[in-house]
């Protein structure tokens, strides 16, 4: 305890009363003592808060020196961040800050400011009995005077502390403000002194930065959205995060309704307003880089230390690459937005491009937008970080997935996947049917042409097969961290259904580039103070393997097969360069963003197309918008280095297998069968209705080993049939009368899609002129069960209705014009005799033939549909159910 005259005076009487000096009454000297005692606390507790604080008189004295500078890899100055006080800062009075700029301020910051003495008293008394509790005193809930001392009158070490004693220090440091300014003063230090982020110190700063205009123009909507800002600059940016941006700004206008400063009709409107973010042009190269920089410096560094140690701040960034890309990219805009005649305007105002060192990691480039400094395309949002849809460019994950040899019964490049309407139920019971980009079904493809053309429909069957959860898991694992809540997402989500940021969705890329090894994006390299001493030097960390060698190669193949992605693309697309390279769009089915991701063993580059404020374009899908740009940065950037792709890893096989059915090709046709037919020499061996064919086109396809087929095609077939009527030729027809005809037979999830393209199917029928005697089951389709085997137990697959469909009846509309096409099919291997379509378990109508459907008149209600029928053994065959709803 320290010694103060009281304390003192009551020692020394005690003394005196020992040996006998003075004679004092035992109650004098014990309030004596008891008054020094508390004397000297209350000493002792003045000089822990209050002896060593700043005086008030020097709030004007704490200014920032100028320090840090960002250059690029070669040493190039990028940004030199000045001191805010005499740099850009530009302090404002109070009557130059519009009404509603204050408002919003103090509503989100401190409702009662001009009616407080400075501090929140009850928040000081609650932080005083959680610390008596033994609790852990929380920050937040500062008055603006409280938040004013704490930034201006307070060391960086103890404004960081959370503790009692600067929570009691602060008050005291307030409530002596509160005594030497006016509220006023007070309130307009605070706006001109706060930091809103983006280097912006003072609201006039902030104005310039994110709308390129004065404090004195902003509307409501603009000063909420500033006011929101300085309780946590990173988390709410704008032009990073324009998502939580927004969210935050609808606080503080429901903040502003609760006070009574505006009406709910006024923060409604607010809320709906369009923001154009731009900065008023400063001196800066590569600003969105800049800005990226400045945010991982203030994470790892503090805002403070970025303004009194001269740090000197070396990055990954090229700026020869980053001036490249800018070009190209403003180039290939000005390209996209010239008037075609007959054609509306494309409406295509941004782009983003990332650059990646494969091997680094290193960020070479980073293109947030055309111009940073226009407000007309909220230049200075940075959309190489925004979170936005991507649409087919995430497919690669999910096949990623379904390759994987760990997982039972990977697929392979070759399997077949059936591109035909499939109805899908939500996670809400609801029925969801994809589309492909261009509304066509395609039949039976190959996954390899399945990913590399595109097809919609085929990657959420795809998705549904590995499960949500596998291609979630692989995403973060691959460095993409939107994919955070599982619950969120469906089968859609394969198609883009949810939103990435273009720089981790292009790490994810370099993951392929690499041979599976994840890639994390790096922007600095070392940092130094003033006096050149390393302070932190970026050491990459050992990068995890996220993927199997042989699927990160088979990714890559597929994604650079010209041939594959030709259906959809054509041949020599944007996507092909002058050297081998892996690439894939992806557009949105609204227009609102479009994408290409490609890249080289060395180099990978992420191109996003749109708008920043997420209106539509017209007719720009990643071909034609995101494409042409990423295929001039690669062919620029990799011009004059050597060519190179990637060698098979250990552990592949090539096999030959037919083009469309992925199976194993039959030898040959049996020539002498066919030969002898024809010379008329037919015998009991060679009268059989169908021999194996060979499959007309082959492929050489590559397969992790174990992996590759082992069943031999059974596609194609020779039918016998009878020359006079097309039918099929029984044993004992004359061989005048027999020719021979190549059939495919599909599987049955195809049949009705062949018959729909016109492609011809056999007869199912002998002719009557030389019929077969006994069974037709050496006619079967491929796969076809024998007699000795059962039917599964749902042989026949309800097509239509879709489950879970919701339907409306009129009864403005003749009931004849409101009907349900009730459609079924057998599963592969099944020939029903006669199918029996059913609703709500009764009759509606029996087919014995092809297609299996029947319309149906609806009425409202619940209603069930199946089916159920025979085989030409007469074995019974069943149906799943479906529910439907009608409502009136």
């Amino acid at each position: 305890m320290v010694d103060t005259p009281l304390s003192l005076f009551g020692s020394l009487l005690i003394v005196y009363q020992r040996v006998g000096l003075v004679r004092v009454p035992w109650r004098m000297l014990l309030g004596v003592v008891l008054s020094g005692i508390i004397a000297g606390g209350a000493f002792a507790l003045w000089h822990w808060l209050i002896v060593d604080l700043p005086s008030p008189e020097h709030l004007y004295w704490y200014t920032s020196v100028p320090s840090t500078r960002i250059y690029d890899r070669n040493g190039r100055l990028l940004y030199e961040i000045l001191d805010p006080h005499k740099g850009a800062h530009a302090p404002v009075p109070l009557s130059a800050i519009p009404k509603a700029c204050i408002q919003a301020t103090l509503a989100t910051e401190d409702a009662s400011f001009y009616t407080n003495p400075g501090v929140d008293v009850w928040a000081i008394l609650r932080a005083v009995w959680v610390n008596l509790r033994g609790g852990e005193v929380l920050s937040g809930g500062s008055t603006i005077t409280q938040q004013l001392a704490r930034n201006l009158l307070m060391t960086p070490e103890e404004r960081s502390r959370v503790s009692l004693e600067r929570k009691l220090r602060e008050a005291v440091l307030a409530w002596r403000l509160a005594r030497t300014y006016s509220k006023d003063e007070i309130l307009t230090l605070y706006l001109n002194e706060t930091y809103y982020g983006n280097l912006a110190y003072g609201i006039e700063a902030a104005a310039r930065t994110y709308f390129a205009k004065s404090v004195s123009e902003l509307d409501l909507a603009e000063c909420a959205m500033l006011a929101g800002l300085p309780q946590s600059p990173a988390r709410y940016n704008p032009l990073e995060n324009p998502g939580a941006a927004r969210k935050r700004q609808r606080v503080v206008l429901n903040l502003m309704v609760k006070h009574g400063f505006i009406t709910p009709q006024e923060a409604d409107l607010a809320a709906r307003e369009d923001l154009a973010f731009a900065a008023a042009p400063f001196p800066i190269r590569a600003p969105h880089f800049v800005m990226f920089v400045w945010s991982q410096l203030e994470r790892e560094f503090g805002r403070e230390a970025l303004y009194t140690q001269g740090l000197r701040v070396h990055t990954t960034l090229d700026l020869d690459v980053q001036d490249t890309v800018q070009r190209i990219v403003r180039y290939r805009l000005a390209q996209l937005n010239a008037r075609r005649e007959g054609q509306p305007p494309r409406n295509v105002r941004n782009a983003a491009v990332v650059v990646l060192d494969v091997h680094t990691g290193h960020i070479l480039a980073m293109v947030g937008s055309p111009d940073y400094f226009d407000p007309r395309i909220d230049g200075a949002v940075n959309a190489t970080l925004a979170p936005r849809q991507p649409g087919s460019s995430i497919k690669p994950l999910t096949y990623a997935v379904a390759l994987d040899p760990q997982r039972p019964n990977p697929l392979t490049p070759a399997t077949v996947l059936m591109d035909v309407r499939t109805a899908f139920v939500t996670r809400e019971g609801d029925p969801y049917v994809p589309q492909n980009y261009d509304r066509r079904w395609r039949g039976p493809v190959l996954l390899r042409q399945a990913l590399a053309a595109s097809y919609n429909l085929v990657a959420v069957k795809v998705l549904e097969y590995v499960g949500l959860d596998a291609m979630i898991r692989l995403a973060r694992t691959m460095g993409i961290t939107t994919f955070d809540d599982a619950d969120r997402f469906g089968l859609a989500l394969t198609l883009g259904g949810g939103e990435v940021r273009l720089l981790e969705l292009t790490a994810a890329y370099a993951a392929f580039a690499s041979g599976g090894y994840r890639v994390e994006p790096v922007a600095i390299t070392r940092i130094e103070n003033a006096r050149g001493a390393v302070l932190k030097r970026f050491v990459p960390p050992a990068r995890p393997r996220v993927l199997d060698e042989r699927v990160a190669y088979l990714i890559s193949d597929i994604l650079s097969d010209d041939q594959a992605r030709a259906p959809t693309f054509g041949e020599g697309s944007p996507l092909r360069l002058s050297r081998p390279a892996a690439a894939k769009t992806g557009t949105t089915t609204d227009w609102r963003d479009n994408w290409t991701l490609g890249y080289t063993p060395d180099l990978v580059t992420g191109v996003w197309v749109g708008n920043a404020d997420n209106a539509p374009m017209r007719h720009v899908s990643g071909i034609t918008g995101a494409a042409p740009i990423w295929h001039d940065v690669m062919e620029e950037l990799l011009k004059g280095r050597p060519v190179r792709w990637y060698d098979p890893p250990p552990g592949l096989v090539r096999v030959s297998v037919c083009a469309d059915s992925g199976l194993l090709p039959v030898e040959s046709d049996p020539p002498t069968t066919i030969q002898l037919a024809r010379a008329g020499h037919e015998t009991a061996a060679t009268s059989a209705v169908r021999y194996p064919a060979t499959c007309p086109r082959r492929i050489e396809e590559w397969f992790i080993a174990g992996t590759e087929p082992t069943r031999r095609d059974d596609w194609h077939w020779w039918y016998r049939l009878d020359k006079r009527n097309g039918l099929l030729a029984g044993p004992q027809c004359p061989a005048l009368y027999v020719t021979y005809r190549r059939y495919t037979l599909y599987p049955a999830e195809a049949q009705e899609w062949a018959r729909r393209q016109g492609i011809p199917q056999p007869p199912e029928r002998y002719s009557p002129l030389c019929p077969l005697p006994g069974t037709i089951s050496a006619v079967q389709p491929n796969g076809a069960y024998g007699g000795a085997h059962v039917a599964p137990p749902t042989a026949l697959v309800m097509l239509s209705p879709d489950e879970g469909a919701r339907y409306r009846f009129s009864a403005e509309i003749p009931p004849m014009a409101q009907r349900l096409v009730v459609h079924v099919r057998p599963v592969d291997g099944v020939v029903p005799r006669q199918v029996t379509l059913l609703v709500d378990g009764q009759p509606l109508a029996t087919v014995t033939r092809p297609p299996y459907r029947v319309t149906w008149t609806m009425r409202p209600g619940r209603h069930t549909f199946a089916a159920q029928g025979v085989d030409a053994a007469g074995r019974p065959l069943h149906s799943n159910t479906v529910h439907v709803e009608v409502t009136e």
